[in-house]
């Protein structure tokens, strides 16, 4: 059983979570998240903090209570500080640019390529780094990794997408005779 999901989960100031009808909501500052609870797990709110405890004494209910507990955690810290996500673009002629609601990217494709940036979410652009910042860390998170997917850092130039802080692997080429 996971060691984080025994201890209790402090609640601040200014933020409210619920639990009712399967559905586990919190409130906060920034927003209001909601997840539904899985079969296996129980939360409770008390004055101490949110206990997640496993309902049974399973192999998949213990793996299921660190996961449910890692989730109220990213929640709470969500409605209160909100996650951040920054990508480098690099290569000539790779740029984006934010048009309102879509994200528009050229990378050397024939066409632009055009995404739309989903609710809750705000992309800013300085000095060619791409912000995605948001109070939902799963939303956060795979906005990020599907602009990153659309051209990947290749290991010969590195031209692409990448993540701020992550370390591509180079190859040598060809060797001159």
């Amino acid at each position: 059983m996971s060691r984080l999901a025994k201890r209790p989960i402090a609640i601040p100031p200014k933020t409210e979570v619920t639990v009712s009808g399967g559905l586990l909501m919190v409130k906060g500052p920034k927003g209001t998240l909601q997840k539904p609870l899985n079969r296996l797990v129980s939360i409770e709110v008390g004055a101490e903090g949110v206990q997640v405890s496993p309902k049974q004494d399973s192999l998949e209910a213990r793996a299921t209570l660190g996961t449910y507990a890692s989730h109220v955690r990213n929640m709470i810290e969500g409605v209160n500080t909100g996650f951040n996500k920054k990508l480098l673009v690099e290569g000539v002629g790779y740029k984006w640019e934010v048009q309102g609601k879509t994200l528009k990217l050229a990378l050397g494709f024939s066409h632009p390529v055009v995404m739309a940036i989903p609710e809750g979410l705000t992309v800013a652009i300085e000095k060619g780094v791409l912000s995605v910042v948001g109070f939902d860390k799963e939303l956060v998170g795979q906005f990020a990794a599907n602009v990153r997917a659309q051209k990947k850092p290749e290991p010969y130039k590195g031209k692409g997408i990448r993540y701020e802080g992550e370390v591509i692997r180079r190859k040598q080429g060809k060797k001159a005779a």
